[in-house]
């Protein structure tokens, strides 16, 4: 484990912390802007981190669901798509572990430039910038950003995954908000790679 509790992971990709990842050209003062505005706190932040082991045990089957209703769509599941009109297995299968990954950084990652260039980096692959680069997929280049934004509510909804392991009914609400906050907030910062200079 590393010092924020996530897993020294090797996955294809994967370059939070590395030269390979994008830099964010946000402002400090930005985020915790935006941050203010989500309403993400210290208690936000240590809530996540307390049940940080129940994230990491349930990402996967979280990612699995969150997965059935993309392929359960057409017109998102067409980003998994390859040139012959069928679903790019390889391309698939690349992605989902740092989507996993993604689950545990949430509940684990401080808010620093490292994570802040992530977010960037993520917000990048769902673009014409970087989609397909990092698995060399020939999938469509572009997720479009009204299903980023709209697939949020799907994501958000995690009681039915932490229910068994929090037993406290006023404690999993607030471990339930938390993570919506951060939710939003990682959205918002992918969003800025869709933005014109100055509109973000």
């Amino acid at each position: 484990m590393d010092a924020t509790g996530s897993a020294d992971v090797r996955i294809a990709g994967y370059d939070f912390g590395t030269s390979a990842s994008a830099l964010s050209p946000l402002t400090f003062e930005e985020l915790s802007q935006v941050e203010q505005t989500v309403g993400w706190t210290r208690e936000d932040e240590q809530l996540l981190r307390k049940h940080a082991g129940l994230f990491r045990s349930q990402a996967e089957e979280m990612v699995g669901a969150w997965r059935a209703v993309i392929g359960a769509q057409p017109h998102l599941s067409q980003g998994f798509v390859g040139p012959d009109g069928r679903p790019d297995e390889e391309y698939k299968a690349r992605v989902k572990p740092r989507f996993v990954q993604w689950v545990v950084d949430v509940a684990t990652r401080p808010h620093d430039r490292a994570w802040l260039d992530y977010q960037e980096e993520i917000g990048l692959r769902h673009t014409p910038a970087k989609k397909n680069r990092t698995d060399g997929g020939h999938t469509p280049s572009l997720v479009p950003m009204r299903y980023l934004l709209a697939f949020v509510p799907v994501v958000t909804d995690v009681r039915p995954f932490l229910s068994a392991g929090i037993v406290d009914a006023a404690e999993l609400e607030a471990v339930q908000r938390a993570w919506t906050k951060a939710v939003h907030l990682h959205v918002t910062l992918w969003c800025r790679a869709y933005a014109r200079d100055g509109l973000w």
